[in-house]
């Protein structure tokens, strides 16, 4: 609510990124991956707070219109370390130092990529937090089927095109192969979101 208050595509977006975590927690829990079903949990209930940091980004960049220069876009990629240090501040006194550590993980590293060109520490591969690379998914691909000022929504093809082309790159290759069989589950999660938004 705090960031849908600056920037409204900023919430819409946090609350779809949230469902598309839980979709993708859920088949990752029926993988061979071996993950822990506390761990996902933790993951899902993180989700929302990906994008705290952008409370700390000035309206003039968080609310423009088209792309950003190179200046605005160095402000906005700050949103990353703001946010790590917002989660772990609103978290104080949470006894589950799990939570905490997984919510603040998302925040801090949820832009980085698996080799090495991401931002904002330029980690590679394991190096990046699992549950960073989990929201990396579900983050890019929302706004990759969503409608932006500066560009219109992909259609779920493209969507996943991308994300298959750049599994290995941007994205941990095992965790994107897991993510693309979740396209039913999305599909009829965002057919239903539209007709919500644009109702006849």
């Amino acid at each position: 609510q705090m960031v849908e208050s600056r920037d409204l595509s900023t919430g819409g977006h946090i609350k779809r990124t949230s469902e598309v975590v839980r979709i993708f927690s859920e088949k990752l829990l029926k993988s061979d991956m071996g993950f822990d079903p506390a761990f996902l949990e933790c993951v899902i209930r993180s989700a929302p707070m990906h994008d705290l940091g952008k409370i700390g980004v000035d309206d003039a960049v968080l609310r423009k219109q088209g792309k950003f220069t190179d200046e605005e876009y160095g402000k906005m990629k700050k949103h990353s370390e703001i946010g790590a240090v917002m989660v772990r501040k609103i978290l104080t006194g949470v006894e589950e130092d799990s939570f905490v550590e997984i919510a603040a993980n998302i925040a801090h590293y949820h832009h980085e990529k698996v080799n090495g060109k991401g931002y904002p520490c330029g980690l590679a591969g394991d190096d990046i937090p699992v549950e960073a690379r989990i929201m990396a998914l579900a983050d890019v691909f929302d706004a990759l089927v969503s409608k932006r000022c500066y560009k219109e929504s992909f259609s779920f093809d493209k969507a996943f095109e991308i994300i298959k082309a750049d599994s290995g790159s941007h994205f941990d290759a095992k965790l994107a192969e897991i993510f693309l069989q979740c396209r039913p589950e999305l599909e009829t999660f965002y057919s239903v979101e539209k007709s919500i938004e644009s109702p006849e």
